[in-house]
């Protein structure tokens, strides 16, 4: 039997529907003018919290859920723009990494401070420290949800 939302239920569900597509629209709009895309960040950031600054390619795939020729292309730009490098695996050519040039670095340090303000801008000031608190806790739940395995 099919559990209707209830009003309130159905308000709270599309208050976040029309409003996630916009704010990452937003995010993605900050970082634009330098060149990057909300997905190329994802990229540097993940590389630049790794060890070295390299992950395998299938690691960094299964982390930004992308498939591997997504993730080539996504890439592409990365490594046209000299931020990141592809390279083998010494021991095992069948493995490949991305790694986080020192050019890559900088940018990350350019962008890092004008993400974070748009962060804090359009998401953490405008809630305040206990809703910041509440949404961490929100999304949390939903994020352990998301992890279960479904139950029939």
């Amino acid at each position: 039997m099919t559990r209707w939302l209830n009003e309130e239920e159905m308000s709270s569900w599309r208050n976040f529907i029309s409003t996630v597509h916009d704010l990452m629209g937003a995010l993605e709009a900050d970082l634009a003018p330098h060149g990057l895309a909300m997905g190329d960040y994802e990229v540097l950031v993940y590389l630049s919290e790794a060890p070295n600054q390299a992950m395998r390619m299938c690691d960094l795939a299964g982390k930004l859920q992308l498939s591997p020729s997504g993730l080539t292309r996504r890439l592409d730009g990365l490594v046209r723009n000299g931020w990141v490098e592809r390279t083998a695996c010494p021991g095992d050519r069948r493995v490949a990494y991305a790694h986080l040039t020192d050019e890559g670095q900088e940018k990350m340090r350019q962008v890092a401070p004008v993400h974070v303000e748009s962060v804090r801008r359009r998401v953490l000031d405008p809630l305040g420290n206990r809703r910041v608190a509440q949404l961490g806790d929100i999304f949390g739940t939903v994020r352990r949800g998301l992890d279960e395995p479904q139950r029939a």
